[in-house]
Formats: structure tokens, sequence, C-alpha cells
């Protein structure tokens, strides 16, 4: 077996990642350099919700499993792509448009929604993304799904002035699964083979809430 193609899923993180509202802004500096110290090192601020990232049941509840108490099978495995795109601005994500992909969500696969939301990124309306509707969400838990990965800010809607969302009713949901959510995926649209591997693995944070990931799919060769 061997690798044929890996696409990147992850945006980088620097000064210019886009956060949530009300999320740390990430900040790298420089703390030694090869002229002055030897060698080259950076220091990092950064919220654990940066960049590409997942969230642990324990994002949304206190009783529930923090970072380092989930099995790594929740963050690497077969992917499935539910290719929802034209899907609208802050429009529900329904079961309508997860069904005909029904037949392939099962236990252990990582469901891989492509909103196409990705291109927006870096600009306001990046904010506008569709989400995923809570109903469509059960289902999708009803056939196994634990891990839920977007090519958005958030699964859920995320509010503003203008559009105070309905909460977090999906995040809460998976929570109350014992499953896990990616936000901030991109380059979804460009997994068009059958049967990828994805790998999503959080950094390992103890006792974290989630963690930046270096998301990929693999094309691989039997």
């Amino acid at each position: 077996m061997r690798v044929r193609r890996i696409v990147d899923l992850s945006v980088p993180v620097g000064a210019d990642t886009q956060v949530y509202p009300g999320d740390p802004v990430p900040r790298l500096a420089v703390h030694a350099t090869v002229p002055e110290d030897g060698f080259n090192l950076l220091h990092l601020e950064l919220g654990s919700q940066t960049g590409t990232h997942v969230d642990a049941p324990y994002h949304f509840r206190d009783d529930a499993p923090r970072l380092h108490e989930l099995g790594l099978e929740l963050f690497t495995g077969p992917g499935v792509l539910l290719d929802v795109r034209g899907v609208g601005a802050r429009e529900p994500i329904t079961w309508r448009r997860i069904a005909p992909h029904a037949g392939r969500l099962r236990l252990g696969v990582l469901a891989l929604i492509c909103t196409g939301w990705a291109a927006h990124y870096g600009t306001a309306a990046y904010f506008d993304h569709p989400y995923l509707d809570a109903e469509a969400c059960r289902r999708m838990l009803d056939l196994g799904v634990r891990t839920f990965c977007l090519d958005a800010i958030s699964i859920d809607e995320t509010p503003d002035a203008t559009h105070p969302g309905a909460g977090f009713p999906v995040h809460l949901l998976i929570a109350a699964a014992g499953g896990v959510i990616g936000e901030n995926f991109r380059n979804l649209e460009l997994v068009d083979f059958p049967d990828p591997l994805v790998s999503c693995l959080p950094i390992a944070l103890e006792n974290a809430d989630g963690a930046p990931v270096r998301a990929v799919a693999m094309q691989l060769d039997e």
C-alpha cells in the first residue's frame, strides 16, 4: 500500500487567520534567531479553536470527555464526502441534501461536509456560511457518524447583529453523543477520489476543549 495523492484540508495559521468572533487572534513572534541564538524559534499565542481544528465534547459540556480522553479513531479513518455545494448563505443543510449519501454513513467514517464556503475564507462573507440542520445531525448520529467536518467556521449558524441564530444545537447534539467536530476545513471539493483516508489528528493538549489539526485526505493504492 502506498499514498498516491494527498489533499491538504487545512488553512494556514498566522496573523491573518480568520477566527470565530470573540476568539483569540493568533500571534506568532520571533523568539530566537540563528544570528543571535544559533537557532530559529517562534513564540505562539493562539486559541484552541484556531484555524482548522477539532472540538471535543468538552467544548460544550463540562461533564463530557476532553480532547486527551478521546480515542484517536475519531480523528482518522475512511472519509465520506457529502457534496452540498449550492446551499446558500445562512441556509440550513437539511436531511434532504444528506440523504443521497446516507447509504455510506456508518460508525467509523469521517463525514466531510463540502459546502464550498471555504472560497469566502478571509472575507466577511465567511461568517454567513451554511450550517447543519439539527434534524439532519440527529439522523447522521443515528447512522453511527461521530466525526463531522466541514469547510466553514462553525457547524452551527454564526450569530451577528442581524442574525441571532438558534444557539448551538448541533454542537450540543454531537457533544452528547461523544462525537467530534472539525471546522475551517478547505479543499474538500478536491477530494474527488473514492474511499479517501482522512486524518485530522489534533495536537495532544491536556484538558482541552479542542485543538488545531493538520487535516489531510489521502488516496491510497492497494
